[in-house]
This record gives C-alpha cells, sequence and structure tokens, in this order.
C-alpha cells in the first residue's frame, strides 16, 4: 500500500475516535446537568401565550414559592420562552430530566 494511502487512513481513523470521544462526553454529562427553568405565576396560563415568567426570587432556592408565602409562582422546566411567557414546558423536574437526557431517569444525576 502507498505511504500516502496509509496516512489518509490514519487521520480518518483519528478523527472518528476523537468525534466518538466528543459523543461519549456529551451523553455523560447530560445526566448530571440541571434541566432548564423558569420561574412563572402559576394563576397566569395563557391558552396562547403559556404562563408569565416572573423573577426567580419568587421561586427561590428550594421548589415553590408557596411555602415562602409568595404568591403562586414555581418552577417550570424546559419551557419554550417567548416575550415573557413560558409554554410546553413541566412542572416536573424528574420528568424534564428524562425528557432531556440519554436515558437519564430520576436515579440520575443532578
Amino acid at each position: 500500500m502507498p505511504e500516502e494511502i496509509r496516512k489518509r487512513r490514519r487521520v480518518r481513523s483519528s478523527t472518528v475516535a476523537l468525534g466518538s470521544m466528543g459523543v461519549l462526553a456529551a451523553a455523560l454529562t447530560s445526566c448530571g446537568s440541571e434541566p432548564d427553568k423558569r420561574c412563572v405565576d402559576r394563576d397566569s396560563y395563557d391558552v396562547l401565550s403559556g404562563y408569565r415568567v416572573v423573577s426567580d426570587q419568587l421561586c427561590g432556592s428550594g421548589g415553590s414559592a408557596r411555602a415562602y408565602g409568595k404568591g403562586d409562582a414555581d418552577w417550570y422546566y424546559d419551557a419554550d420562552v417567548s416575550r415573557g411567557y413560558a409554554d410546553d414546558g413541566t412542572f416536573s423536574r424528574s420528568e424534564a430530566v428524562d425528557r432531556d437526557g440519554f436515558g437519564c431517569s430520576g436515579s440520575g444525576g443532578g
């Protein structure tokens, strides 16, 4: 086999190996990542727009704002956000992780 063909094969195989490592790294880190979340007012739902996005401070760090006496704000995960409204998401963090990951489930990271 000519030397030039051997060099091309070596380059192609290293490219495949590097690409595979990138996919593997993304799969391993996706289970531990936090799903995208927005603090929304549960009472503000509009059929055309979704839930109105409010300040993260209303949701606090522990989940629902109701525990802090700050109204009916709650974390809304993996939503499409447009013009201050969030739609097509879920209030369940574990459901959001299941939808996004590479087979991550409730026992996964995060």
